[in-house]
């Protein structure tokens, strides 16, 4: 299968050398990297470009697209996606780096089965100086076992539901995915939804091998944040603004889409039941005092185990979050 590398960037001067160097000596290499440029002010791009043609004529093609105007990291990456022609894409950050056998392994899975359609992995956390911190990306997102086993059982929908466990600097795709899953709503962050719309056609596989080395530095654009407890209370404390509408119309988009992809009844109605949990959050009173009972309501029922993200986590946040 022709393997496609999806590398955005943006002002990623600092890091995008390493990067692409790291593609450029892989074990299995691509066939090709596309190039999706979002209105840097660096030499961002000349830095590929130049790696790239020296790397030889054994290199993989190379097709840059340079926006004159940013269109965002979501946007970003549907056009990167859209411009490739593999028949697996690998999705591509600019300041990460790759292990040598990445491709390799990972073609593997989906050359051994053809129902799969994207995989997710975990990944070790490195600094702004490429020195790992002693993290993996799954132990800072804290995903539980039981989540994990969601994904390999083929239950993972419902774990997606609550919330994502998919990075996309991990995730390799089949374009057949994009069947289903192109045009990316305006409310889901790409990853996010190749992950869910894999899932809800039962092909979503997690791999807790560490092929990628997973940058943090401070300066990047979305990502994963170490889950420190300052920024646990600080989420618990941050004043209640659109999230919960947010979650609701993502809910809402998702369960429109599902019949067009196949989906089975229950998972469309899963998605409605979540845009309805999430609706009921946002519209609880500004009195915190007045929250208790909606809460309470909701907590009895259960929905918060099976469409809040952080769980009893979530129901602490609802009654003590300001307005």
């Amino acid at each position: 299968m022709r393997i496609s590398v999806a590398l955005c960037t943006h002002n990623g001067a600092r890091f995008v050398g390493e990067q692409v160097a790291s593609i450029l000596t892989q074990a299995r290499l691509p066939d090709e990297i596309v190039l999706s440029d979002d209105a840097s002010a660096d030499s961002t791009v000349a830095i590929v470009v130049e790696a790239v043609r020296t790397a030889g004529a054994g290199a993989p093609a190379l097709t840059v697209i340079e926006n004159p105007v940013a269109l965002g990291v979501v946007r970003n990456f549907e056009q990167a996606i859209q411009a490739t022609t593999g028949d697996l894409i690998a999705l591509c950050d600019q300041d990460d780096v790759w292990e040598r056998d990445r491709l390799e392994a990972l073609a593997r899975r989906f050359e051994a089965d053809p129902g799969l359609l994207c995989v997710f992995t975990d990944a070790t956390i490195i600094d702004g100086d490429g020195a790992p911190t002693g993290a993996t990306l799954f132990q800072s997102l804290e995903l539980r076992a039981d989540e994990l086993n969601a994904v390999r059982d083929g239950r993972g929908f419902g774990a997606l539901l609550r919330r994502n466990l998919a990075t996309g600097a991990t995730m390799i795709f089949r374009r057949s995915l994009l069947g289903a899953a192109a045009p990316f709503p305006a409310e889901w962050v790409h990853d996010e939804w190749l992950a869910i719309v894999a899932a809800a056609r039962s092909g979503l596989a997690v791999v807790e091998s560490r092929p990628t080395r997973y940058r943090i530095h401070g300066a990047n654009a979305i990502g994963v944040i170490e889950p420190t407890l300052r920024y646990k209370l600080g989420r618990m404390l941050e004043p209640r603004g659109d999230r919960n509408r947010t979650l609701a119309r993502r809910g809402s988009v998702l369960a429109e889409r599902l019949p067009a992809m196949g989906a089975t009844a229950d998972l469309v109605a899963a998605a409605r039941r979540k845009a309805v949990f999430e609706s009921r959050r946002a519209r609880m009173p500004r009195n915190r005092l007045l929250r208790a009972v909606p809460v309470l309501l909701l907590a009895v029922t259960g929905a918060y185990g099976r469409y809040a993200s952080r769980g009893l986590q979530d129901i602490a946040r609802d009654l003590v979050q300001p307005a």
